[in-house]
C-alpha cells in the first residue's frame, strides 16, 4: 500500500510540474532558513561548553549603588582572591586571579610579536583543563614563566621545540616558556588566549600595589572560580555577597558593594545587568531568530496548505471513486501525509543542497564557523525529526480537509468547495504577511537607531586620528623625546597620550568633591589622564574656558569638565571652581562638550581630564593631512623602529575603532534582512496558491461576466479586490504589533531614534505592491480564458 502512494505521490508531482516545483521549493526555502537558524542558535549555545568543568566555573562580579543607580561589574579588587580563599576556602575548587586579557608583546631574539594574554594564578590551567602539548601545566608556580598556545609558540619559534626559551613580555619581564597548550575554542570567552604569564610575576612588580592604601578601593582585575563539586552556586554566591563590605572604610560602604558569582553557562548570553539584575543580553538574538525561524517554516508549511487545497476541486473526482470503492477516511489520510512526507523528504534533501551553498555567504555575514556535520548521527536524528514534523504539519490540514468530501456530490457533479471553504487559507495568508511586515518594519528600525547613533555628534573629531597601545615602559620614559621625532618626520601633525582611548573609558574614581555637593550624592566620575596636546590632537570641542597649556605652571592641578560632569554637579560657572579628588584640590580651566566614550547608543558619562605623565597607556597621533595615511605610517614606523627597535609597529584607525561598535547590531540587522526577505518571498507564494485557488473556484463566474461583456482590466479588479484586503488587513495587524515590539526594544538605549509614520506606510506600500504583482499573473490568466471554453459543461 505505502508503494502505491508513493507511485500516486510521484505520478502527481511529474503531471503537475509548475505546482511540484512551487510546493517543493517554497518548502524548502522554509527548511533551508529554519536549519541555517537552528545552526546559528547551536554556535550560540554551545560557549564555553568545551571546558569540561562548565556546570561550576564562574567570574566573581559585584554590585556597586551610584547615586541609588545599581552598576554591576566584573572587575574586582587584586586582593579578593585571597580573602574568598581564606573565608570559603571549602566552597571552591579553585580561585583564578586575573588581569584583563588583552595584546601584550612577546620578543625572541630578534623576532617580536603583538600576542593576546593574561596573567593567571597557577592553579588556571587546570580550571580551564587546558590540553598541554608541551611542558607541564604547573610551570607557572615558576614567578618567571610562561604557556604558550600552540599559534603563538609556532608563531614565535616555527617549528623548533618552545620548551625553555627565552622570551621578554612588553620589553620589561623575562620569562622561560614551560609549557604549550593546544588553542582554545572559538566558541569561547578565552579564545584568542595565546599565552598565560604567572600572575605573581604581575603583582610583584606592579608600583601601584606598593602605593594602594586601601586595595579593596581598586577595581581593576578579574577573578574567576570554579565551585567545590558538591557546593550550589546560588549558595555560594549568596555566602560571599558582603566578603568587600566587611573590609571597606565607612565611606567606600556608601556604595553598598554586593559580591556576587556570574555562572559561565550565563557569560555569553546573559552579560546584560541593569540595577543589579541580569536582564539578557545576546540570548534575546538568539530567542527573535529562533521564533523567525519557527515563523518562516511554518509560513512554508501554509503555502503546502494552500497549494494542495488550491487543487482540491482537481483531486475531488479521484476521492470519490476512491471512496465509492471502498476506501476508508483513515485511509485517504494516510495516502495523502505519505504525499506530504515524501515532498518534505525532497524538500529537506534541497534544503541541505541550499544550506551548504550558503554557508560561506551565511558564515561571513555572521562571523561564524558553521558547517554541517555530516558524520554526527546526532545531527541526522534532528533531520529525521524535523523532516518529518514538517511533513505532518504541512500535510496534516490537507489531509483531513481533502478526505471530508462526500463521493455522492462529487459523483454527482454538484461538489464545490464555495467561498467559505477559502477563509482558513485568507486567515492562514493574512498570518503569512503580518509576519512579514513585521519583520520587515523591525528590520528598518534597526538600521534606522544604527544610523542615528552612528550619526550623533562625537565631541572629537576621528579624521586621521591614529591610536597606538603603549606597551613598553621606555616610551613612557622618553615621551618628549618621541614626541619630537614623530612631528619632525613629517608623518604627524600633532602626537599626545592619555589613560584610556577615545573610544572606551578605561577609569571611573570614587571620592570627589566639589562646592555645594549634596551629602547624599557620590562623587563618581570617569577620569582620564592626558598630556599636553591631547584636546589639540584628538580636537576639543570647548563650551568654556581653555586647554591644557605648557605655558601655566598651574595647569598640573587643573582639570577640564564635559557638559555631562558639569550638569551633575550643578556647576553654574565652573571656571575657576575647586574641585578635590580624593582630598587634593583641582582647579576646573576648561568645559569641553561630551566625548562618545563608551556605546554609541547612551549617554555619555560625566569626565574629568587631567594632565598626568604617568599614567599613560595610548598614543593619539594625528595624521599629517597633506600626504596620504600610508606615506604618514611609513614615515611613523621608521620612528618607532629607530626609537623602540625589535617592536612591532602596531596601531589603529580611531574611525574604524568607533565602527566596531555597530558591527554586532549591523549584523543582525542583516541577517533579519535576508530572513524578513525570505518570509515575503514564502508569504508570496502563499498568495499564488491562494490566487490559484480562487481562480480555480471562480472561472465559471469569470466566463459568464466575460460573455456579458466585462472587460479584462474589470475582471482583473474583481478577482484581486480580496488579495488587498487580505494584505491592508496584514498592514494593521502588523503595525501596532511592530510598533510596540521595537518601542520595546528601543527603550533599552539612551540614546534613540523614534519609529517615524512612513515606515509603516512604506512597508504596507510596498506589501500591496508586492501582493499585485502576485496576484496579477493568475487574475490576467483567468480573465483572458475563453469563456467557450469554460463554459462548455453546463
Amino acid at each position: 500500500m505505502f508503494r502505491n502512494y508513493l507511485k500516486i505521490t510521484v505520478r502527481g508531482l511529474i503531471r503537475n510540474r509548475i505546482y511540484s516545483v512551487i510546493n517543493i521549493g517554497g518548502l524548502a526555502v522554509g527548511m533551508a532558513v529554519a536549519m541555517l537558524i537552528g545552526l546559528w542558535i547551536f554556535d550560540e549555545l554551545s560557549y564555553n561548553k568545551a571546558f569540561p568543568n562548565y556546570p561550576r566555573i564562574a567570574r566573581v562580579m559585584q554590585h556597586q549603588t551610584f547615586n541609588g543607580s545599581i552598576v554591576s561589574q566584573s572587575a574586582v579588587p587584586y586582593v579578593i582572591g585571597d580573602e574568598l580563599r581564606a573565608r570559603f576556602g571549602s566552597d571552591f575548587r579553585y580561585v583564578i586571579m586575573s588581569s584583563w586579557n588583552g595584546p601584550h608583546i612577546l620578543s625572541a631574539g630578534d623576532r617580536a610579536l603583538s600576542q593576546n594574554g593574561s596573567y593567571l594564578e597557577p592553579d588556571a590551567p587546570r580550571m580551564l583543563s587546558l590540553e598541554i602539548l608541551r611542558g607541564t601545566s604547573g610551570g607557572l608556580r615558576e614567578p618567571h614563566s610562561i604557556l604558550l598556545s600552540e599559534s603563538a609558540a609556532e608563531a614565535l619559534f616555527g617549528k623548533a621545540d618552545p620548551l625553555n626559551k627565552r622570551l621578554r613580555i612588553d620589553n620589561q619581564y623575562d620569562v622561560r616558556v614551560t609549557g604549550v597548550y593546544k588553542d582554545l575554542p572559538a566558541r569561547s570567552d578565552f579564545r584568542g588566549l595565546q599565552f598565560i604569564a604567572p600572575w605573581k610575576l604581575f603583582i610583584d612588580n606592579e608600583k601601584w600595589s606598593e602605593k594602594e592604601t586601601n586595595p579593596w578601593r581598586n577595581n581593576s582585575f578579574q577573578a574567576f572560580v570554579q565551585i567545590a563539586d558538591r557546593a550550589d552556586m546560588e549558595q555560594v554566591s549568596a555566602k560571599i555577597r558582603d566578603v568587600k563590605a566587611r573590609r571597606v572604610s565607612r565611606d567606600d560602604a556608601a556604595f553598598k558593594p554586593e559580591v556576587f558569582l556570574h555562572p559561565m553557562r550565563k557569560w555569553h548570553l546573559y552579560e546584560e545587568f541593569r540595577e543589579g539584575l541580569n536582564t539578557g543580553g545576546q540570548i534575546t538574538f538568539v530567542r527573535l531568530f529562533g521564533i523567525i525561524g519557527l515563523f518562516v517554516l511554518l509560513l512554508a508549511c501554509i503555502n503546502f496548505m494552500n497549494l494542495s487545497t488550491a487543487r482540491s476541486e482537481k483531486r475531488a473526482r479521484e476521492i470519490g471513486i476512491r471512496k465509492a470503492v471502498g476506501s476508508i477516511r483513515a485511509q485517504l489520510i494516510r495516502q495523502f501525509l505519505t504525499e506530504s512526507l515524501f515532498i518534505s523528504v525532497v524538500a529537506f534533501a534541497l534544503a541541505v543542497l541550499l544550506v551548504e551553498l550558503s554557508l560561506p555567504w551565511f558564515n561571513d555575514l555572521s562571523r561564524k564557523n558553521i558547517s554541517l556535520e555530516w558524520t554526527n548521527p546526532v545531527f541526522w536524528g534532528i533531520a529525521f525529526v524535523f523532516t518529518v514534523v514538517t511533513g505532518l504539519v504541512a500535510g496534516s490540514y490537507p489531509a483531513f480537509f481533502l478526505s471530508s468530501f462526500e463521493p455522492v456530490s462529487i459523483l454527482k457533479g454538484t461538489f464545490r468547495v464555495g467561498r467559505s471553504g477559502s477563509l482558513p487559507r485568507k486567515a492562514l495568508v493574512v498570518l503569512q504577511f503580518t509576519v512579514s511586515i513585521t519583520l520587515i518594519i523591525g528590520t528598518l528600525v534597526v538600521f534606522r537607531q544604527v544610523h542615528f547613533a552612528r550619526d550623533r555628534s562625537l565631541g572629537y573629531s576621528q579624521d586621521n586620528l591614529v591610536g597606538m597601545r603603549i606597551q613598553t615602559p621606555g616610551l613612557v620614559k622618553h615621551y618628549n623625546m618621541l614626541r619630537n621625532e614623530v612631528l619632525a618626520s613629517g608623518g604627524a601633525i600633532d602626537m599626545a597620550q592619555s589613560s584610556s582611548p577615545t573610544t572606551g573609558l578605561w577609569a571611573v574614581n570614587n571620592g570627589y568633591e566639589w562646592k555645594g555637593k549634596a551629602p547624599d550624592v557620590q562623587g563618581n566620575l570617569g577620569t582620564v589622564a592626558v598630556s599636553h596636546d591631547f584636546g589639540k590632537t584628538v580636537g576639543f570641542q570647548f563650551v568654556a574656558g581653555r586647554d591644557f597649556s605648557r605655558a601655566y605652571a598651574t595647569d598640573s592641578t587643573g582639570i577640564i569638565l564635559n557638559e555631562s560632569a558639569v550638569k551633575f554637579m550643578g556647576l553654574k560657572n565652573p571656571i575657576g571652581e575647586v574641585v578635590k579628588a580624593d582630598g587634593k584640590p583641582f582647579h576646573v580651566i576648561g568645559v569641553v562638550k561630551d566625548l562618545v566614550m563608551g556605546s554609541p547608543y547612551h549617554a555619555p558619562f560625566r569626565t574629568v581630564f587631567m594632565l598626568d605623565y604617568d599614567w599613560a597607556a595610548i598614543l593619539h597621533v594625528k595624521l599629517n593631512p597633506r600626504q596620504s595615511p600610508a606615506a604618514s605610517l611609513a614615515a611613523l614606523e621608521k620612528v618607532f623602529k629607530r626609537l623602540n627597535p625589535g617592536m612591532p609597529f602596531d596601531y589603529w584607525f580611531v574611525s574604524d575603532d568607533y565602527a566596531l561598535r555597530f558591527v554586532e547590531m549591523e549584523r543582525i540587522g542583516r541577517l533579519a534582512t535576508v530572513f524578513a526577505v525570505l518570509a515575503v518571498l514564502i508569504s508570496c507564494l502563499g498568495l499564488f496558491g491562494l490566487a490559484s485557488f480562487l481562480a480555480e473556484q471562480r472561472v465559471k463566474e469569470v466566463g459568464i461576466r466575460k460573455v456579458l461583456g466585462a472587460s479584462v482590466l474589470q475582471l482583473w479588479k474583481l478577482l484581486s479586490t480580496d488579495f488587498v484586503i487580505l494584505t491592508l488587513l496584514s498592514t494593521a495587524l502588523a503595525a501596532p504589533l511592530a510598533g510596540y515590539l521595537m518601542s520595546s526594544w528601543l527603550e533599552t538605549f539612551d540614546y534613540r531614534t523614534g519609529i517615524p509614520w512612513w515606515i509603516y506606510a512604506a512597508t504596507g506600500a510596498g506589501a500591496l505592491t508586492v501582493t499585485f504583482l502576485t496576484v496579477s499573473y493568475q487574475a490576467f490568466r483567468a480573465a483572458r480564458m475563453n469563456p467557450a471554453k469554460t463554459l462548455k459543461t453546463e
